[in-house]
């Protein structure tokens, strides 16, 4: 998945401010430009993370601009991607789009479209979408500067957005240039409610490092898996060797979403290699809770959580590890404090690895 990890936030003195000509430009970026007018019309700007850029269909991150471009198989703009925390402040009529309250950007975009005349619908993220404006909107959590001047996780989402040429328009994320930049179809997609589960409707779950999370054994099977948790999983997310699925070819799973317990399974699997358990992510809204040095990992406010844990590492001289995103674990453990989006801020959840597995997110 193409989707960089930030570790800044340009304040809004410091971000250009684009106009959106829905459907036709934003800002400088004209829909049907090449890769090198794109870099043009930014400055000379240099795609510091990219896939397949120039060679037809692919895409292009601008760092400096917090910007992605997608190109379709003409090599030509088809979509822009701008980034919550460093993009450009996008302006569509009296609208701004980007670095804001979620919900307040919904309750803009819904009064707008309903003086316009236009339907508005939800997206895979539970975001609004019009295809009419080629806009999809979406969410990140804000990142921010601790008193000492390291970044942290702060506890809000801001808005970020996907824009899109009119041939995207009626689908942005389920086209195919753009699953190439961003894949969500194996995403559980959200009806624009974010539920947290109360505290005491939560399961109580020991974790044992690198050996055991709750019930579940690292190594177990799928089918063990399962029974262990007397629920059949809700969707299986896998894929095939090389990323093609042929006839005949062994489809290998990858993970089980088990969303009545709340949590996911990963699995160490390959060809001719059948799938063992390796990670378990406990959700954030739904989850088992689980506790570190009496720390609740779960469902809690995640800057408390992070501090919880660098003061539980420093006071025993511990190495602190950063995942995937910004993640926090201890080293050695092989656990890492994750973020869930609760609609306009977030909560904690954790995933719990066994000793060979490598966190990618």
């Amino acid at each position: 998945m193409g989707v960089a990890v930030h570790w800044w936030n340009r304040k809004p003195g410091e971000r250009a401010e684009w106009l959106l000509e829905p459907l036709v430009q934003v800002g400088p970026l004209r829909f049907g430009m090449k890769p090198d007018e794109v870099a043009s019309a930014l400055g000379g700007a240099v795609a510091h993370v990219s896939q397949g850029l120039g060679s037809g269909v692919g895409w292009g991150y601008y760092t400096d601009w917090g910007v992605t471009a997608v190109y379709g198989e003409d090599n030509g703009l088809v979509a822009v991607a701008i980034d919550a925390m460093d993009g450009p402040l996008v302006r569509l009529r009296d609208i701004d789009l980007i670095a804001r309250v979620p919900s307040e950007v919904c309750a803009d975009i819904q009064d707008l479209a309903l003086r316009e005349g236009l339907p508005v619908r939800v997206n895979w993220s539970g975001d609004p979408e019009v295809e009419a404006w080629g806009v999809s909107m979406g969410a990140s959590q804000e990142q921010g500067l601790s008193p000492e001047g390291y970044t942290q996780r702060l506890d809000t989402m801001i808005t970020n957005a996907l824009l899109v040429g009119p041939e995207l328009a009626k689908n942005p994320f389920e086209s195919e240039p753009v699953i190439r930049w961003r894949d969500v179809r194996d995403e559980p997609p959200n009806m624009g409610a974010w539920p947290v589960r109360a505290e005491q409707e939560r399961q109580r779950w020991d974790w044992t490092p690198l050996e055991s999370v709750g019930p579940l054994r690292f190594g177990m099977k799928p089918q063990e898996v399962a029974a262990a948790l007397s629920e059949e999983p809700t969707t299986r997310h896998g894929r095939y060797p090389f990323g093609t699925s042929w006839e005949g070819g062994q489809w290998i799973l990858g993970e089980d979403r088990f969303d009545r317990v709340g949590i996911t399974a990963h699995y160490s699997s390959g060809y001719n290699w059948p799938p063992t358990l390796g990670a378990v992510t406990i959700h954030g809204r739904t989850g088992p809770q689980v506790e570190f040095a009496a720390i609740r990992l779960i469902g809690m406010t995640v800057s408390a959580v992070d501090t919880a844990l660098i003061q539980h590492i420093e006071e025993r001289d511990l190495g602190l590890v950063i995942g995937c995103g910004g993640d926090l674990g201890v080293d050695g453990l092989n656990m890492y404090v994750r973020a869930s989006r609760a609609g306009d801020t977030v909560v904690s959840e954790a995933r719990f690895c066994q000793a060979q597995w490598e966190d990618h997110g």
